[in-house]
């Protein structure tokens, strides 16, 4: 059948669910990440936009080209990993130059499996123990909030946790909500003027340094496989769909490469909306699904004009709020690295360690607390294997 006659009112449904999802829960983590390094307002507007219409565009043409839901997302884990992270040498140039790093990676991965298995070996304990380590602080941030301005703080995660009861996936873009017409009615939003509203595209050119490589690069692209291209996948294979997974990694990395110098952090499969656009609810013939993603697509090219917007919106407002809904949009992701990490009894001890080492946030030699957790677990894993073989 023809393009035309595969769209349907249901996929079109669940792919604007899917786009309002996708942006409205995590968007302020993608920006409270590039400015922790070092990107001014401007910049983190073209970062946000670049990524918007980068995985707009991917997961439009990925699945026009398939014929099957590929659903494409930003790197949330990788933004939370930002968020806690501190200014690379070079400032945000050095982090842009960590960016390309980590989608060149990705697309070796895709081409050199070697590397995409060395990744795979990584015991998922410790890969998960990194993850929540990072998470950890920013899911503080609803606690401080609260202590912080209660009766705003309060508002947020109140309404964060009514409408959880009710539909999960819409709790975040409620409480998305709420924080802003909190933050119109008590912030100072007179510096605000209309040119700061329309979309901004800012190149920034890379800057390369060891450190932040091995601390920014390097890190991001572990979580971005460990925390979304495989359970991207493994979605895919639930709802039947069982595409060329070196091939994604690929597409995904070489999308991520060419955003990358407007402050593009990495485009990866996507997870949580990937269950939306690949299930029933988008339409009963598996078939047909891909039309879902396809709406999806179009809608991140659409919400990407409204960067700007939405940058200098959070810019005006207290950071304890905008950092309250990133930790409530975190909560989820938080806690399944949290079971993955303690799950296994004989991975815990190192899990343990890789989790309290990445939550300090230490940084030794210009390298961040992810890649010495990731070390000072891996270190205690091995150790344990040849206690054991001895």
């Amino acid at each position: 059948m023809s393009l035309r006659a595969d769209f349907s009112a249901s996929a079109v449904a669940a792919g604007l669910l899917a786009c309002f999802v996708g942006f409205g829960s995590t968007f302020a983590v993608i920006i409270r990440g590039l400015t922790a390094v070092g990107a001014t307002p401007e910049q983190a507007a073209s970062g946000l936009l670049a990524v918007t219409v980068a995985m707009g565009v991917a997961s439009l043409a990925i699945s026009a080209w398939t014929k099957l839901p590929i659903s494409i997302a930003w790197s949330t884990p990788g933004a939370a990993l930002l968020a806690g992270s501190s200014v690379a040498p070079g400032g945000f140039a050095g982090a842009v130059g960590a960016f390309m790093i980590c989608a060149v990676l990705l697309v070796l991965a895709g081409q050199f499996k070697p590397l995409g298995r060395a990744v795979a070996a990584i015991p998922k304990p410790i890969a998960s123990a990194m993850l929540a380590g990072v998470l950890l602080p920013l899911c503080l941030a609803p606690v401080r909030a609260v202590a912080g301005t209660p009766v705003l703080g309060l508002a947020i995660v109140v309404t964060w946790a009514i409408v959880a009861r009710i539909n999960r996936l819409m709790a975040v873009p409620a409480a998305v909500l709420v924080a802003a017409g909190l933050i119109g009615f008590t912030a100072d939003l007179s510096a605000l003027h209309a040119a700061a509203l329309w979309p901004v595209v800012v190149f920034t050119p890379p800057v390369f340094s060891l450190s932040a490589t091995i601390g920014l690069a390097i890190p991001l692209f572990i979580v971005t496989m460990a925390s979304q291209n495989i359970p991207g996948t493994a979605i895919l294979n639930l709802n039947g769909y069982h595409p060329n997974a070196s091939r994604l990694f690929t597409a995904t990395g070489i999308f991520s490469l060419l955003a990358t110098p407007f402050g593009s952090i990495a485009v990866n499969l996507a997870a949580i909306t990937a269950a939306i656009t690949s299930g029933t609810d988008s339409h009963p013939d598996p078939a047909r699904r891909y039309c879902a993603v396809i709406v999806t697509g179009i809608g991140y090219m659409v919400i990407g004009l409204f960067a700007g917007a939405a940058t200098a919106f959070i810019a005006a407002a207290p950071p304890l709020l905008i950092e309250a809904v990133a930790g409530l949009a975190l909560l989820g992701s938080f806690a399944g690295a949290l079971m993955g990490a303690v799950a296994d009894p004989a991975e815990r001890e190192p899990a343990v360690i890789t989790f309290l080492v990445a939550a300090t946030g230490v940084s030794w030699f210009g390298i961040g607390g992810a890649f010495w957790g990731l070390l000072a677990g891996g270190a205690i894993h091995l150790l344990g294997r040849s206690r054991r073989a001895g």
